[in-house]
């Protein structure tokens, strides 16, 4: 037993070194968190899976590379299952189809197809569903009983310029515009609710590596000839986004991208998440010890919970990435492997209540992972902390901190709690522990001007009898040494 649990310790003691090494145990996959320094450390597992989907777990036959999921407002799951060409809508539970969309009318009556879609979005409130409707060129625009409103194609603009139009994922907006992300445009192509095509919405930014700088400032010194034959540096594409109140967030599949990884943008397009050093994916290349390479995270889709957590959805080692609003980590789900809960190729992220739902286009099934107790008090934590309930977050706060003392968001939300209850010596102790310098210089100084208003009396006492002592002792001094006239 003893030899045992020397192993554990320096196991455990290993796993900050960098890289990371992804250990292929038994467990379908590991749960992990980041310290303050950025070294993964051990974790309790948030969610965990609970059962895979299969095209005939909901009654419509095997399911050919499902692309995409979403969860409407009329309480149904609708899965573009875009090899068979259709889309399935499913009770909440995922137990059994209630309809699939193979056929769509037009208003004169004839009937069109779908041809490999990639996404969808639902609006039952207003009963509309857009599909990207990949291979057909087209967005769809319908009626959830199947009749088509209108059909988004190939803008005619000069603005558009690529050479094809081929949807990957569509959203809509509350007044009716329709975002779409089309090839490997680097915005999103946004049509008014009319139709009109009007501009990319939220393009990225150009990743600012030093060949990039370099080639700016060369670019002083080109000639007109030069400037045009040159290679341009484009920004990566967005692969993924969501949309929640007023704003839209996106995501990037590329794995050299550091810059606008993930974004919340506002109406004007502006990123909220620009200014904040947060990271999204592992802070740090993986190393796969079965295939002898560092693998880094590529987001292909994001979804926002209703509570406001942000959930990625890494391509290159299928995990699930769970952040607070702030971009806060909060879990690691998942990842590469044949049993339950790991994934092949990961294509979709949806939430519903305690419950995660993430496609796999090669497997052809959705994984449901269910949150589990230690994961239920980090998201009431969570949720009571983003509605400005500080105190009230404090006792599951606690909860989490009693199973995993080095959870790191916990002690920022202890931290925060007390800082705002005036325990300014506990907030800073627990913001040590986080690591967190903006909140304990706040504690500090509520500390430093309590203890000054507690004691600024004596202090002055204090001072004024040295000061009258020294004055005294001078005094003395001078007398006994006859430098002062009698």
């Amino acid at each position: 037993m003893k030899n045992r649990i020397t192993i554990l310790v320096i196991a455990a003691a290993s796993l900050p070194a960098s890289p990371v090494t992804i250990a292929h145990a038994a467990a379908p996959y590991e749960t992990y968190s980041y310290d303050s320094m950025g070294n993964a450390i051990p974790s309790q597992a948030g969610y965990a899976p609970e059962r895979a989907v299969s095209g005939y777990d909901l009654g419509v036959g095997a399911m050919d590379a499902p692309e995409d999921i979403f969860m409407a407002d009329d309480g149904l799951f609708y899965i573009v299952d875009s090899g068979n060409n259709r889309i399935i809508a499913a009770g909440s539970e995922l137990t059994s189809a209630v309809r699939t969309y193979s056929e769509f009318r037009y208003e004169d009556g004839t009937v069109t197809t779908l041809n490999q879609p990639k996404g969808i979005y639902v609006c039952a409130e207003k009963d509309r569903m857009y599909v990207a409707d990949t291979e057909n060129s087209r967005v769809l625009v319908t009626t959830l009983g199947g009749e088509i409103v209108s059909e988004l194609s190939y803008p005619d603009s000069p603005i558009y310029n690529s050479p094809t139009f081929r949807p990957q994922k569509v959203i809509a907006d509350k007044a009716g515009n329709v975002y779409t992300i089309v090839n490997n445009t680097t915005g999103a192509a946004m049509f008014s609710p009319d139709g009109e095509f009007t501009g990319f919405y939220g393009a990225n930014r150009v990743q600012p590596t030093a060949e990039v700088i370099g080639n700016y400032f060369r670019s002083f010194f080109m000639s007109d000839e030069k400037k045009l034959s040159r290679i341009r540096s484009i920004p990566t594409a967005i692969t993924g986004f969501d949309i929640s109140g007023d704003f839209v967030y996106t995501c990037t599949a590329s794995n050299t991208q550091q810059t606008d990884t993930v974004k919340k943008l506002n109406a004007a397009g502006k990123n909220i998440f620009s200014k904040l050093d947060v990271i999204f994916g592992d802070r740090k290349p993986m190393y796969d010890t079965s295939h002898n390479q560092l693998l880094a995270s590529a987001m292909t889709d994001i979804e926002i919970s209703s509570d406001g957590c942000i959930n990625c959805l890494d391509l290159t080692m299928g995990r699930i990435f769970r952040y607070d609003e702030d971009g806060e980590l909060m879990f690691i789900i998942g990842g590469k492997a044949e049993q339950l809960g790991g994934f092949d190729t990961v294509s979709a992220i949806e939430s519903y209540g305690e419950r995660l739902y993430a496609s796999d286009s090669v497997k052809d099934t959705i994984t449901v992972f269910r949150e589990t107790s230690f994961g239920r008090a980090v998201n009431k934590a969570v949720s009571l902390y983003g509605q400005g309930y500080y105190e009230e977050a404090l006792e599951p706060w606690y909860e989490v901190l009693s199973r995993d003392g080095n959870y790191r968001r916990a002690n920022t939300g202890v931290a925060m709690a007390l800082l705002r209850k005036g325990d300014y010596e506990g907030a800073m102790e627990y913001a040590k522990k986080a690591d967190s310098s903006e909140i304990y210089n706040k504690a500090f100084e509520g500390y430093r001007r309590e203890f000054l208003g507690r004691n600024l009396g004596k202090i002055v006492l204090s001072a004024g009898a040295a000061a009258a002592g020294i004055f005294a002792a001078v005094k003395l001094k001078k007398r006994r040494s006859g430098g002062e006239p009698q």
